[in-house]
């Protein structure tokens, strides 16, 4: 969707704001609240509505809010004093007060497969990004299974607020809301629509209201056969709508993230490898290098490298690259870790250059000032990370990571249990119930460190470090038996590891943690 006003463009599909149609640079918090006072023209946004949908219900000071209203302000051209776009309500909250223009917005109602296919002339078809690399979605109209006149916009603001935070997704590409929002028809074709809108994924639901709660559904389907990916329910109080509509966008969100490409990744591994183009080549790639092993790690390498060959601008294929070279080094794959960590920053900084607002370009820049032992760094690009997708749980976990090799044991704690809240079937699951384990470890609660490492260890792709983690806590726990089971798996897995591996790994901060692993792997002989 694109919001014209004035020599203004806000583009929410391309995550952009052009002035006189150049691209200006503005902070991914100040863009996403200029998109939505913008959005929401016809009213005023409260300061809390704000606090919610920018900054996740994270509490933040006045200061902060006023900061980033400037800082938007500046970006359209307006002051604090004119207030001529965004007028300050005080103590209430801010409106803007421009006019507006909004592209591709059409009315509503019914609009069938046949419908669209008339509009296209003889022999033509509406341009579709099916023949795009990336994968698109289109978010339908949810359908509104109660009379009550109050509530009857509310299954359109469910679907509006998905569309809005799936537009995060750079590499999703999103219908806009004018296209997707014609199709209203409960018993509608959907592979039919899904060449109509160029769309392979389709998003549906439907909201129930009594008197006291509301129940949302949700349904994720493959636009060609219309297979159902992913489905899930929510329920809130009646007097919460404004969050529980917020809370399942960002549900939605996280599900995409893993769903979509896994499914696409399924896809490709279908083709000859002779026809892969650069997107099904990436997905070949990410299903091996979510396997955790030295071999598929290797082929994820290959695969990362041709999707390059075929687009040199692939952003994700460069952050995958980095992340392949990550492995060999933090794991151990290759021989020369100093080589790969280098390959590992250098790819990391070119999908930086490549797209700079991409969750996974600045989280592998985040996962190489690790390799290089910047932990302060690292978690300044995972909070960029998360500040661009609030639900990304990889960025989320990983900042778990350094916070506890920094030391920051209860901060770790709550990062890791939010990363397995947010994504509990994540590929990576070992290595955040091994973080929760350290995030115990550093603050000396070997017990509950030793439940936590036990699982991740239990846990599938779990790697040498992580059974190193569960043997510590176990020994640290006095335990000496699980220790001993653990370390039998360490020697199993890598015959030569030692400590040097371990804490090149891990270069704990706190002088009492480190005093504390390395005489407990001494007693491991490890």
């Amino acid at each position: 969707m694109i919001f014209r006003f004035e020599d203004i463009e806000i583009d929410t599909d391309r995550f952009e704001l052009r002035r006189e149609g150049i691209a200006q640079k503005v902070e991914p918090q100040v863009f996403a609240l200029i998109e939505c006072l913008v959005g929401n023209r016809d009213r005023l946004v409260s300061k809390d509505e704000l606090n919610l949908r920018i900054w996740g219900g994270r509490v933040v000071s006045d200061a902060v809010v006023n900061s980033r209203i400037r800082s938007a302000r500046r970006a359209i051209g307006d002051d604090g004093k004119t207030q001529r776009l965004i007028k300050t309500v005080h103590n209430r909250g801010f409106r803007f007060i421009g006019e507006s223009v909004v592209e591709n917005t059409v009315p509503t109602g019914y609009f069938t497969a046949k419908d669209a296919s008339a509009e296209a002339a003889p022999g033509e078809s509406p341009e579709s990004p099916l023949s795009i690399g990336r994968p698109s979605i289109a978010v339908l109209p949810f359908q509104m299974l109660s009379v009550d006149p109050r509530y009857e916009m509310f299954a359109d603001a469910v679907a509006h607020e998905v569309i809005v935070e799936l537009s995060r997704l750079h590499w999703l590409f999103v219908i806009a809301r004018g296209s997707s929002f014609r199709f209203r028809d409960p018993n509608i074709d959907l592979p039919a629509v899904g060449e109509i809108l160029g769309a392979r994924y389709f998003l549906t639901g439907s909201v129930a209201i009594d008197q006291r709660r509301s129940i949302v559904t949700v349904e994720l389907s493959q636009a060609s056969n219309s297979q159902v990916l992913w489905a899930d329910r929510f329920e809130g109080p009646i007097d919460d709508l404004l969050g529980l509509r917020l809370a399942i966008a960002a549900h939605v969100v996280t599900a995409i993230e893993v769903r979509v490409p896994a499914n696409e990744a399924s896809q490709a591994a279908s083709l000859p490898t002779e026809n892969l183009d650069s997107w099904s080549a990436y997905h070949r790639g990410l299903r091996h290098m979510y396997r955790f092993n030295a071999h598929d790690n290797e082929i994820a390498a290959r695969m990362f490298a041709r999707a390059i060959e075929s687009d040199p601008h692939f952003a994700r294929a460069h952050a995958g690259l980095s992340f392949t070279h990550f492995q060999n080094a933090f794991v151990g794959y290759a021989k020369d870790a100093a080589a790969e960590r280098r390959l590992a920053k250098d790819h990391a900084e070119r999908s930086m250059e490549l797209d700079p607002l991409d969750p996974f370009a600045n989280l592998t820049v985040g996962r190489a000032a690790m390799l290089a032992g910047d932990m302060g760094g690292s978690v300044s690009w995972f909070d960029r990370s998360v500040e661009l997708n609030p639900n990304f749980a990889f960025a989320i976990y990983n900042r778990a990571l350094a916070q506890a090799i920094i030391g920051a044991g209860y901060e770790s704690e709550h990062g890791a249990m939010k990363a397995i809240a947010l994504s509990p079937v994540d590929p990576l699951h070992y290595a955040m119930l091994a973080t929760r384990a350290l995030s115990h470890i550093v603050r000396n609660d070997y017990a509950t460190a030793s439940a936590w490492a036990e699982r991740g260890a239990k846990a599938p792709n779990a790697h040498v470090h992580i059974h190193t983690i569960a043997a510590l806590a176990h020994e640290l726990a006095g335990d000496r038996q699980a220790a001993t089971c653990c370390v039998s798996e360490v020697h199993r897995l890598a015959p030569r590891y030692n400590q040097a591996a371990f804490f090149q790994a891990f270069p704990f901060q706190d002088a009492d943690t480190l005093s504390a692993l390395s005489a407990a792997l001494k007693r491991l002989a490890i």
